[in-house]
């Protein structure tokens, strides 16, 4: 049977509209992923990484005094009002992140400092006037292709489970861990850790035949809803996104293991920055 060339039209209109607003849904991404980056404490503003050491030390362009002891990072403000989640303080304070991967940020005056542990703890100095950031005109990206739209298969771990990985430039890390993505790509199994993101579903990071040459070697993280009833997860590389490590020497991102290096070339998502931080 013919099928009337009505129906042709329709169809073809149909497929045109799915493109259009896949399209304009990556730019709205995009968007928000660049203006994310412009906003006066992103990570563009980074512009020093230090070690805390068990004395208390000033260091320069960081307010107040800091060290670390017993899995516990210490600020004395040496007069100076500080704020941390809305609440002002001086004197000495502590900040327990031992365990949690995260970043916890101090407001001192024009300034930010963010706390994160990894077996010792670092501050990061976040100054709004970087050279970085008044530079900002964007991330390269590859344009949006939904070809690079693939669904995977949830294995889910026990409540709980933490998976070890490697970081960039520091040492091994317990990452918390939902379970795994398992995704066959042109004829070979990948596996993909999936953690928690913070501000709900899932995260995972990776490395492709992209990665070195016009995307971040060390990886690019790819944030992904929870799975449906049947276990399927999309995962859509074309908002595939580079981590704090690719604009500037922040050695807490995670680096892949070898199941979640993918041999063919994702060219989708985020590509390397064009200025690093610091």
């Amino acid at each position: 049977m013919n099928t009337a060339p009505g129906n042709d039209v329709e169809s073809r209109s149909a497929a045109v509209g799915a493109v259009d607003d896949f399209v304009a849904g990556w730019k709205e991404w995009k968007a928000g992923r660049d203006g994310f980056l412009a906003q006066p404490f992103s990570w563009l503003s980074a512009v020093d990484t230090i070690w805390l050491d068990r004395a208390p030390q000033q260091y320069p362009g960081v307010p107040g005094e800091w060290w670390q002891g017993d899995g516990v990072a210490y600020v004395d403000t040496l007069g100076q009002a500080m704020t941390y989640e809305g609440e002002e303080f001086t004197g000495v304070r502590s900040f327990d992140m031992a365990g949690n991967a995260g970043e916890i940020r101090v407001t001192a005056g024009r300034v930010q400092i963010g706390i994160s542990y990894r077996q010792d703890y670092m501050i990061i100095l976040y100054d709004p006037d970087s050279e970085a950031r008044a530079e900002f005109t964007g991330v390269p990206a590859y344009q949006p292709d939904p070809a690079w739209v693939l669904t995977g298969h949830f294995e889910p771990a026990a409540a709980g489970s933490k998976t070890r990985l490697e970081t960039v430039g520091w040492q091994d890390f317990d990452y918390d861990s939902y379970g795994r993505v398992h995704l066959t790509l042109a004829g070979k199994q990948y596996s993909f850790v999936a953690m928690p993101h913070p501000m709900g579903g899932m995260t995972t990071v990776f490395t492709d035949g992209t990665s070195g040459v016009t995307t971040y070697p060390a990886c690019r993280s790819l944030d992904f809803p929870a799975p449906d009833d049947d276990g399927n997860v999309v995962l859509d590389f074309n908002r595939a996104a580079n981590l704090p490590c690719a604009f500037y020497d922040n050695p807490v991102c995670p680096i892949p293991p070898p199941e979640s290096r993918l041999e063919v070339a994702v060219e989708a998502g985020e590509k390397t920055p064009q200025r690093r931080a610091g």
